[in-house]
């Protein structure tokens, strides 16, 4: 009879480095208490990392820099993949993931239809905050980006630039999509998306 944790050891040898591991990830191989003082154990023996509450990862390590631990970002996609939540970048975080900024935010904010909660990954903050399936319906990958940016950016405070780029980032999306989302959009945001169709 195998132990949870050499169950799990062989588990994760299994899995690439640099890729997220949660605890559900094991749940057929044990109790989830069982399961999280495996875990538990075999970050103490330094095999994987805690990336945050209930996430490790075995971390791939780099000559110059030693580990590489997972991005924040990753850590709120692969939270989205594993609750399949639909999530959507929001503030400043909209504006960095556009290019609009080059300001890496300490927190990102996630409009989510999942629950709402906090993670700390580092010194950075992810934050899941409840939204209605209104603000999660836009289709575009980059409008519904922009959208977020522009009411980040607040109403006629964009500058010349800032419009620009906006608009030569929606040329880039299907013109479907555009249409789709400019009807979820403030007035004032649907006439800058206007001109990019």
């Amino acid at each position: 009879m195998k132990s949870v944790e050499s169950k799990i050891v062989e588990a994760i040898k299994k899995i690439s480095k640099g890729v997220l591991i949660f605890p559900e990830d094991f749940q057929e191989l044990g109790t989830s208490e069982a399961v999280r003082l495996a875990l538990h154990r075999l970050e103490k023996e330094t095999s994987i990392t805690r990336v945050a509450q209930g996430i490790y990862v075995r971390p791939k390590s780099n000559k110059y820099i030693g580990n590489l631990i997972p991005s924040a970002e990753e850590v709120a996609e692969a939270i989205a993949k594993r609750d399949r939540i639909r999530t959507l970048p929001t503030g400043s975080y909209a504006l960095n993931a556009l290019g609009l900024s080059t300001q890496i935010p300490m927190k990102i904010v996630l409009l989510t239809d999942g629950s709402p909660r906090e993670i700390k990954v580092g010194k950075r903050t992810i934050k899941f905050k409840k939204t209605t399936p209104k603000n999660l319906s836009a289709k575009g990958k980059i409008s519904k980006l922009v959208i977020q940016a522009l009411k980040e950016i607040g109403i006629n405070n964009q500058t010349t630039i800032e419009e620009e780029r906006i608009i030569e980032l929606l040329k880039k999306e299907d013109p479907k999509h555009i249409m789709h989302d400019i009807k979820l959009a403030p007035v004032w945001i649907q006439k800058i998306m206007k001109k990019a169709l």
